[in-house]
């Protein structure tokens, strides 16, 4: 089946793709349900279940995945996401453009209650 028609089908038909894809590899490596569902630390009628389309818990098709070396598949169904350049600027920090000075302190050689005045109109 092509990948990009999975869209297309119902859940059940994903179901049923997913577990003929197990069982093909289960069946190309040639060995037992129970072999694997021992080696997966599973129920052979779970391996069963999902060979044949039917719903099983997340945490038993991961186990399953790693008895038949395929979990580095997830990596595929479910790619990482790319750094984002927001959080690739985020992570860089900020380079400063402009110096800000103290708040609230007053020059050394001024009083803090002096009012300010130009140069000029100190006379």
């Amino acid at each position: 089946m092509n990948i990009n028609a999975l869209g297309s089908l119902s859940d059940a038909e994903v179901l049923k793709e997913l577990g003929e894809r197990v069982a093909r590899h289960r069946l190309n490596r040639n060995e037992t349900q129970a072999a694997v569902a021992r080696e997966a630390g599973v129920a052979r009628r779970t391996v069963s279940k999902l060979e044949t389309g039917r719903v099983i818990d997340i945490q038993s098709l991961i186990r399953i995945l790693r008895a038949l070396d395929l979990l580095d598949g997830l990596d595929q169904l479910i790619p990482a996401p790319p750094v984002s350049p927001v959080a690739l600027a985020e992570a860089r920090g900020r380079v400063r453009e402009r110096a800000r000075g103290k708040r609230g302190t007053a020059p050394a050689d001024q009083p803090e209650s002096a009012e300010w005045k130009w140069p000029d109109q100190e006379r």
